[in-house]
């Protein structure tokens, strides 16, 4: 799907999540969304649970925190749990805020693992007219990241031969952080200057241009999935609707 309307149509549905307060809504579009990703993507589920790990625990967070320190909101006693008297309306907030979490985590992850950063940032250049000078600087932060990953290491390495003393305390460990990252942040001035050089000679102007190397194109498929995207939300933010009332 081509990432600028993939990403305008995610924004869309979560916009649209946030004015929906009862708890079948955000659930009926989780789901659905999970579906939406089983028949059309191949992304590692493995992964996506690692990463959906931290939301479920974000989730469950909320949902005890509104039941046991929630504001009175009147509404029928179901139960007393710890001395607490749980309304209806005390735990209908409470679903609607965990199952929000996890909508909203759910469309995230749809956009991250199966979105290619780079094709992303050229389609918005391409589609939004993103300006060159920000949307190739970005790209040229997003090629560092694992060179600064691996001289970190690197920078740790030699410390360690040139006979550095192994803090024990997670404080010292902390304090110890800045030997490495100012060596680090030399490094990518450095090379930073010998990036926006090399753009320089080969004519970088950051004017836009008509035509582009790697075209990034939006077919009649990509308007059919935002269409789904979109068709799920507004049928489960219909749905929700009844079944709450």
């Amino acid at each position: 799907m081509n990432p600028s309307l993939k990403f305008i149509t995610v924004t869309i549905a979560m916009l649209g999540l946030a004015f929906f307060f009862n708890p079948w809504t955000p659930l009926l579009f989780f789901f659905s969304i999970l579906v939406l990703q089983l028949i059309f993507s191949r992304i590692n589920w493995k992964l996506w649970s690692l990463f959906m790990l931290p939301f479920v625990i974000g989730a469950f967070g909320y949902l005890w925190t509104t039941i046991v320190f929630g504001a009175e909101t009147g509404g029928t006693v179901i139960w007393s749990l710890f001395g607490f008297d749980v309304t209806d309306e005390q735990l209908a907030l409470a679903l609607s805020l965990s199952f929000r979490v996890l909508a909203f985590s759910s469309l995230s992850l749809l956009f991250a693992l199966t979105t290619d950063p780079v094709k992303f940032v050229m389609s918005l250049m391409q589609q939004l007219k993103l300006s060159p000078k920000l949307a190739y600087g970005v790209l040229v932060g997003y090629q560092f990241l694992p060179v600064l990953k691996d001289e970190f290491f690197q920078i740790q390495q030699a410390h360690r031969l040139r006979g550095a003393a192994v803090e024990k305390f997670w404080w010292q460990r902390v304090l110890g952080v800045r030997r490495i990252i100012i060596p680090m942040l030399a490094g990518a001035v450095r090379k930073a200057e010998r990036s926006a050089f090399a753009m320089e000679a080969r004519g970088f102007t950051g004017e836009m241009r008509k035509e582009f190397f790697q075209p990034v194109s939006i077919k009649p498929k990509d308007f059919a999935l935002s269409a789904a995207i979109l068709l799920i939300f507004i049928s489960t933010s219909i749905l929700g609707s009844f079944l709450s009332l």
